[in-house]
């Protein structure tokens, strides 16, 4: 088949097809005595995965990787590269959401006020520019690639950040009390302990993790699980699929203000009778955490000092306010010095 044949049957112009060859993603056999291009069924098949996954939003250097890992059978790594593709596309979908809600704003606010101050104006842009930079400021500092192999061996011989593990993924599966024919979310998963709770009773759970080797382990576990890559100021699913989310040892990865936001982002993924629980160290307040911090210095504690730095416990009682002015009835405990779990049940209108 020539190029205007294949530029016919898969709808593109044989210019981009051109353009595909000149950067390497194809090869197309030429005839001896005119140098047409001659494309296989193979060729065609390659080019039409090079158009999907443009579609996608791809960048041609990233469908390169892609290949490669098609050429040599690795399909693995190249569920990876899509699953990051999926990732950024639904960052940029987010973005988008957010463009369109503020603009909604604006025109609600002209059809009531006949006009639409500056200052009006100027808020709702600044609103929506922090809230992209917030998504965008999350980065993983502390490798938990490398963690991967050695997660759930850490976590059972800590008793410095992971003291009472055990006893609080227990006590989230009491508090949630999933039915049978509800669908949960974990995010910041891992290797898929606090999930595994869930899956024992015959719950449908799903994960999410920024961790490719954190997803490699999980999945390896609980291959019923569905997995995504995705964090907490992005949650890659679509709105209103899950009866409830949990965390766990996990919301201390972003900041203070990223981490209202997540609670934003779980209340978009989740039914209107969706609920929350959040197990993680925290304090129960600013004044709570200012105490802790001159009890470190003045006891010598340099290394608690350099994990909080490093860390972002959440305040257990911002938490609550959001929950109480986003119509939510809460409970919570403190299960040691540091640990809290905190449930959030929709009050129903």
């Amino acid at each position: 088949m020539q190029i205007k044949d294949v530029a016919k049957k898969l709808n593109i112009s044989p210019r981009a097809i051109r353009f595909y060859e000149d950067k390497g993603l194809i090869s197309p056999s030429k005839q001896e005595n005119n140098s047409y291009r001659t494309f296989t069924e193979k060729e065609i098949w390659r080019l039409q995965t090079i158009i999907s996954l443009r579609e996608s939003g791809m960048s041609v250097a990233d469908i390169q990787k892609a290949l490669q890992e098609v050429d040599a059978d690795d399909k693995e790594q190249l569920q990876y590269y899509l699953e990051i593709q999926r990732s950024v596309v639904f960052a940029q979908w987010l973005e988008f959401k957010q463009i369109i809600e503020t603009t909604d704003t604006m025109i609600d606010l002209l059809k009531q006020n006949n006009s639409l101050p500056i200052d009006d104006i100027f808020t709702l842009a600044e609103g929506s520019k922090r809230l992209r930079e917030i998504r965008k400021n999350w980065k993983d500092t502390w490798n938990f690639d490398q963690q991967a192999l050695t997660h759930d061996e850490r976590v059972l011989h800590n008793d410095n950040e992971y003291k009472g593990y055990e006893e609080v993924l227990d006590l989230t599966l009491q508090w949630v009390k999933p039915r049978v024919e509800e669908k949960g979310l974990d995010l910041g998963t891992g290797t898929g302990n606090l999930a595994s709770r869930f899956l024992q009773k015959g719950i449908h759970m799903a994960g999410v993790d920024q961790s490719k080797e954190m997803m490699k382990q999980c999945q390896s576990k609980h291959p019923q699980m569905d997995m995504k890559l995705g964090n907490f100021l992005a949650i890659p699913y679509m709105d209103n699929q899950f009866d409830f989310v949990v965390t766990s040892f996990a919301f201390h990865h972003i900041t203070n203000e990223q981490q209202l936001l997540a609670l934003d982002e779980m209340r978009r993924v989740l039914k209107s009778h969706g609920r929350i629980c959040i197990a993680d160290l925290m304090f129960e307040n600013e004044t709570a955490k200012d105490l802790y911090m001159e009890e470190c210095t003045s006891s010598g504690r340099a290394d608690l000092l350099t994990t909080l730095q490093d860390q972002h416990y959440a305040i257990c009682s911002s938490l609550l306010t959001w929950f109480d002015e986003n119509g939510y009835i809460t409970k919570h405990t403190k299960l040691n010095d540091l640990l809290y779990i905190v449930y959030a049940v929709p009050i129903q209108p």
